[in-house]
């Protein structure tokens, strides 16, 4: 329960910072451009909000309603949908009354500070605490694959080699392999070793559909030998006498010498008494224990450390800068490519609302993750702005540069019907994805 909370808390601050800078985005350019800012809300306020205080025009707040923020400027049809204000003639101070170029930069100006910000923290993150990962050539016992995968041709233990006869470059992980193999439909085959043993697997043209179609999350892990080194205290594993050292060998006669099948037995053995054989000191140790309907017996691997060689980059200042840009272009350029899988009935599926962004984030708080997860939330959000829906800052967008062409402004009738239909669009995709998260609960 903690961990969720922590989660939680996580989640809500991540989304608050982007929020707020998000809406500064509009706020400055319009007070810059003389535009009179009647709300600035962190969070939405329907009905009644939790805090609010009115300094000049404008009224400052927080809302109740956890799933956003804005700014509201005079004279612009926005999700307030105030028809009073826009029957009167146009004033001076109102939005609709500003050059277009101007309406412009005030509506992109909250997808630029979310770009820019993403840049900044991957920035920031990289220069604090560097890059650490795990290449593919340095996992050497191989990668868990999942039962998709497994139909394809892969096994346990694969070591993947080369992607169409394409050695891997050296800072290639894993993961890295997974994003080119769901949306590099050129990737044809791949070429395995496993146990001495070489195959060639073809990567069949619906591979990405199949991969989502189970529902499995994380094609490789990598697969780490077990060695005890934390044994908690009160635990059923300190109970039956396992000890900081031991190697697992078997459960219930399976293979347990990696930490995942360890665990995967486990959770299929819950409830059931199995038992267990490791090696102590050069010895073979049998041990019989109930399995708690947690699935764990309170017991901890070693750190990868231990079992790699753990790639470690640091980047000085200068460094961390263009660094920090390439890896948001890298990441918003994956995002966009893996956005065209949405509009299939299987990437649909994988759809989460908040659940799912809020399983991001750790259980315990860590501040690198922390980071890079509202780096990457910031960047997410300035795609879906820029998304040519009305009520998003690409829809005002979209009209917009139709009125600087064409020279005309569109009919305020229009803009209106537009305004409604696009928040009925929203809040059925909102509707859609956090109804997935609670599906995925009772799975």
């Amino acid at each position: 329960m903690d961990g969720i909370l922590i989660q939680a808390a996580q989640l809500i601050l991540s989304l608050s910072i982007l929020v707020v800078l998000h809406e500064l985005g509009h706020f400055i350019p319009a007070k810059l451009f003389g535009v009179r800012v009647e709300k600035f809300y962190l969070f939405f306020d329907p009905w009644f909000s939790l805090f609010k205080k009115k300094k000049g025009d404008t009224e400052y707040g927080v809302g109740w309603l956890p799933l956003g923020g804005y700014v509201k400027l005079s004279g612009m049809i926005d999700e307030s949908m105030d028809k009073e204000q826009l029957s009167q003639p146009a004033k001076e101070y109102e939005f609709r009354s500003k050059p277009a170029w101007q309406r412009l930069i005030i509506m992109v100006g909250g997808v630029v500070v979310n770009l820019l910000l993403g840049m900044l923290i991957y920035a920031m993150v990289l220069f604090t605490w560097g890059k650490t990962f795990i290449a593919a050539n340095d996992a050497k016992y191989g990668v868990h694959v999942t039962e998709a995968l497994k139909e394809m041709g892969f096994k346990d233990g694969d070591v993947i080699l080369r992607m169409n006869d394409r050695p891997l470059e050296a800072d290639v992980t894993y993961g890295t392999i997974a994003k080119e193999l769901m949306l590099n439909s050129m990737i044809t085959n791949v070429t395995v070793v496993n146990e001495g043993e070489e195959r060639i697997i073809n990567i069949p043209p619906d591979f990405a559909k199949q991969v989502m179609s189970s529902g499995a999350k994380g094609m490789f892990t990598e697969r780490i030998p077990f060695i005890v080194d934390t044994v908690l205290p009160g635990s059923v594993a300190e109970a039956i006498g396992i000890q900081k050292g031991d190697v697992f060998e078997r459960v219930n006669g399976k293979s347990a010498h990696f930490f995942m099948d360890f665990v995967k037995i486990l959770q299929e053995e819950t409830g059931n008494e199995v038992s267990i054989e490791l090696t102590r000191n050069d010895a073979l140790v049998s041990l019989q224990v109930s399995v708690p309907s947690t699935g764990k017996i309170g017991i901890g691997n070693k750190s990868p450390n231990a079992y790699f060689d753990i790639t470690q980059r640091t980047y000085s200042f200068f460094e961390a800068i263009p660094a920090g840009i390439n890896e948001a272009l890298r990441v918003i350029t994956g995002y966009i490519d893996q956005f065209k899988l949405v509009f299939t009935k299987e990437g649909a599926s994988q759809l989460g609302g908040f659940g799912a962004i809020g399983g991001m984030f750790p259980k315990a708080w860590d501040w690198s993750s922390f980071w890079s997860l509202t780096a990457f939330l910031s960047l997410i959000l300035a795609f879906m702005n820029i998304l040519p829906i009305p009520a998003l800052d690409g829809g005002h967008v979209m009209f917009l540069v139709y009125e600087m062409v064409s020279g005309r402004k569109p009919n305020e009738k229009v803009l209106e019907y537009a305004q409604m239909a696009g928040m009925l669009i929203l809040f059925s995709l909102l509707i859609f994805a956090n109804g997935n998260d609670i599906l995925r609960l009772f799975k």
